[in-house]
């Protein structure tokens, strides 16, 4: 039986905005010394799950992430600019409590769920929809059997994912975030012609264990008698 595909969605590791709890969006801001050791770190878990193609934002903090994992693995990183942060607009550079200050109206407005009145920001749905429409882009080239990677951002990997799944919008927030260099698995189930992809982890930084369910789905067909 041919092996199903994957895509593996991995955040970048931590910069001094993180810590800093600066909005980051598409500033481009480098790693600190503890995110590429992070990266470096995790590269050797990834490795592991045998990449076929590695692709990347092509902001520093993603990049660099990247290149750990090339690395390791010898793949070369391919960039892909769909796969930026949202973009936050004049929010970039400020915490929480200085937007705040800055844009009382527009940061009220955004917690009441209007993501419109900050100046120059992308909403989570445009951000989610942009990853969603790369990705199937790039699953087109993506073998059976192949593994994908997938660098990017938080809020980007997180709306991204729930768009790319078909959750509807006013779910998305239910998901929590993924923490510096976490990732998340998505796996293809193949009937005949016919596939779904299934998230199997989010916001991990260890390797798959097999699940030993009586719910467990495979490639067998749906009407399957077991």
């Amino acid at each position: 039986m041919t092996r199903a595909r994957r895509v593996i969605v991995w955040r970048h590791g931590r910069t001094a905005w993180n810590l800093a709890g600066r909005v980051q969006g598409q500033s481009d801001v480098p790693l600190d010394e503890v995110g590429a050791a992070q990266a470096r770190d995790a590269a050797g878990y990834l490795a592991a799950l045998e990449p076929s193609r590695i692709l990347s934002s092509d902001l520093k903090r993603a990049a660099s992430t990247a290149a750990a994992l090339s690395a390791v693995t010898g793949i070369p990183v391919e960039f892909d600019r769909r796969f930026r942060e949202m973009d936050f607009g004049a929010r970039e550079g400020l915490t929480w409590a200085q937007a705040w200050e800055v844009f009382p109206d527009g940061m009220q407005a955004w917690v009441n769920g209007d993501e419109t009145k900050i100046p120059g920001s992308e909403t989570h749905e445009q951000a989610g929809r942009r990853f969603a429409a790369a990705l199937e882009d790039h699953l087109e080239d993506l073998p059976l059997g192949g593994t994908l990677v997938v660098v990017a951002h938080g809020a980007l990997l997180r709306t991204g994912l729930c768009a790319f799944l078909g959750f509807e919008v006013a779910s998305w927030r239910l998901f929590g975030g993924l923490a510096n260099c976490n990732w998340s698995i998505l796996e293809e189930s193949r009937y005949g012609d016919r596939s779904e992809w299934r998230l199997t982890e989010w916001n991990t930084g260890s390797l798959p264990e097999p699940v030993l369910s009586d719910d467990e789905q495979s490639d067998r067909p749906l009407d399957h008698p077991g």
